[in-house]
């Protein structure tokens, strides 16, 4: 059971709409922690997040049971912060009617712009305390290659640094890697991005209008979610299997919909780490490109097999696709190196809105990458040796302390895609948090709704600290107890503005 509330009809979000009484849970992030009683810190929470205006005059709070389940607590420990802010003035509440905000609420202007709800980066917006993030998976120490490739590094004479489409050694680095696997790629070809993360926020930008159809992979990289969430698009899922994305459906969806843009990951997808067969890739890509739909292959993880001698074509191998790639995972996160690789017209249209938002990447991390690059076949060496040995650990700790919990192996990647016996994600990583771990709840993940029974878990962190999150996590699952099956009505009943 999960207290998460049913899909909303598919229709774009006005821009300062209060959030759904999911995106509530997310944007609540770490708000336990710190010292005092529960409800004195809910409450606190709540109450930056009308006063920052993200919860505007007159929106509607979750109804006390439906929030309590969410949250893992006593439903009073809901009462005791919704009437501490009643009595501040912050809230009305009215039988019947629910709990509102105030109409006279002291807010900031509404925002204009959708803000993540996403505990995936909320976590990283919160100050550095005793939580073990294993919610953000990304290298946690950057490798003694990258401080060498920026050693004594020669800056250029006469150029004025600005280069919104990267420079033309990266850019040559990147499109040799595509060669190298048979792809032939002319550096025209590559954008060099803010991350993988910029770059998928271009491509939304460039490729996508409020109402249009992006066709979506169920679960997928909630950060992407977010991005065409934040263009007002109506998302299009696709259940993954054992396999990844259902190619069938997918084809059918495309057929039906003509999306604007679909997006998948084939190659470790993020969360579930399947990966796409060939011929499947093959058929995905041939229909995309009959029917005229962009189609946009998250590489981000690609690189990261646990066998090394098995050989992979990226799917623009077969066809026309869109790549997008990073260092992230293979260096470090801090590394802000991404890349898009298409046909030369859009990356030129995509090197403009980049010249818009930031006038192109720092020189120096350029130059570096071209270093890094150069020696990337060793330094990818020692990160999978380091991945797969914490994909083993983590395994072996979740088998001695947690057996009841169930998660296959995973062939490559940095995640686990974890299945609890009973509950649901969502209240279990509140719990989970008060512990001292976060993790990441399936349902955020997943725009169809389901994956309730999931976490994502990564084993990118040392043996160490992958042992005490798994004893801190075996202690919060000892005290987990799900919620009735009224959570989840009252979840139905708060998007109808019901009180239960």
């Amino acid at each position: 059971m999960s207290p998460a509330s049913p899909p909303s009809p598919a229709s774009p979000p006005s821009p300062a709409s209060p959030p759904s009484p999911d995106e509530l849970v997310g944007r609540l992030g770490r708000w336990s922690a710190g010292r005092g009683p529960l409800y004195v810190l809910l409450a606190a929470r709540l109450r930056r997040l009308i006063d920052e205006g993200a919860l505007p005059p007159g929106a509607l709070l979750p109804p006390d049971r439906w929030l309590a389940r969410a949250l893992a607590v006593g439903r009073t420990t809901v009462v005791a912060a919704y009437e501490t802010l009643r009595q501040e003035g912050r809230v009305v509440r009215r039988q019947g009617s629910g709990t509102r905000v105030a109409a006279a609420a002291l807010t900031l202007e509404e925002p204009r712009v959708k803000e993540t709800s996403n505990p995936l980066f909320l976590h990283l917006l919160e100050a550095p305390d005793d939580v073990i993030l294993l919610s953000c998976a990304a290298p946690d120490r950057p490798p003694a290659e990258l401080a060498e490739a920026y050693r004594g590094l020669v800056l250029p004479d006469g150029d004025l640094g600005y280069h919104p489409a990267g420079i033309g050694a990266l850019r040559a680095a990147v499109a040799a890697r595509y060669a190298a696997r048979g792809v032939p790629t002319a550096p025209g070809q590559i954008l060099v991005t803010t991350g993988a993360q910029q770059a998928l926020s271009l491509l939304a930008r460039l490729l996508v209008a409020p109402g249009d159809g992006v066709l979506v992979e169920a679960p997928t990289y909630p950060g992407a979610l977010d991005l065409f969430r934040e263009a007002a698009a109506v998302p299009l899922p696709v259940a993954v299997g054992p396999d990844g994305v259902d190619v069938a459906e997918a084809v059918r969806v495309m057929e039906r919909h003509r999306p604007a843009l679909a997006y998948v990951i084939s190659r470790f997808q993020n969360p579930t780490g399947a990966v796409l067969p060939p011929l499947a890739g093959r058929r995905l890509v041939e229909a995309a490109n009959a029917l005229g739909v962009p189609l946009v292959d998250d590489e981000v993880l690609a690189d990261l097999a646990f066998d090394a001698a098995a050989g992979w074509s990226p799917l623009s191998s077969y066809g026309e696709v869109i790549g997008v790639g990073s260092l992230s995972k293979v260096v470090w996160g801090g590394l802000r190196i991404g890349w898009v690789r298409g046909p030369a017209p859009l990356i030129a249209r995509l090197a403009r809105l980049k010249a818009l938002h930031d006038l192109g990447c720092d020189v120096p991390s350029q130059l570096a990458a071209v270093r890094l690059l150069d020696g990337y076949g060793p330094l990818l060496a020692d990160r999978l040796r380091a991945v797969r040995a914490g994909h083993d650990h983590l395994r072996a700790e979740l088998a001695r302390l947690l057996p009841s919990w169930s998660c296959a192996p995973a062939t490559g990647g940095q995640t686990l895609w974890v299945r609890l016996p009973h509950g649901d994600g969502v209240s279990f990583a509140q719990l989970a948090l008060r512990h001292g771990v976060a993790v990441l709840p399936g349902a955020t993940t997943d725009a169809l709704g389901g994956s309730v029974r999931r976490l994502r878990l990564h084993f990118l962190a040392a043996p160490e600290v992958l042992t005490e999150a798994v004893r801190r996590l075996a202690a919060a699952w000892a005290e987990y107890t799900p919620g009735p099956e009224a959570g989840r009505e009252a979840g139905r009943a708060a998007l109808r503005g019901i009180t239960v």
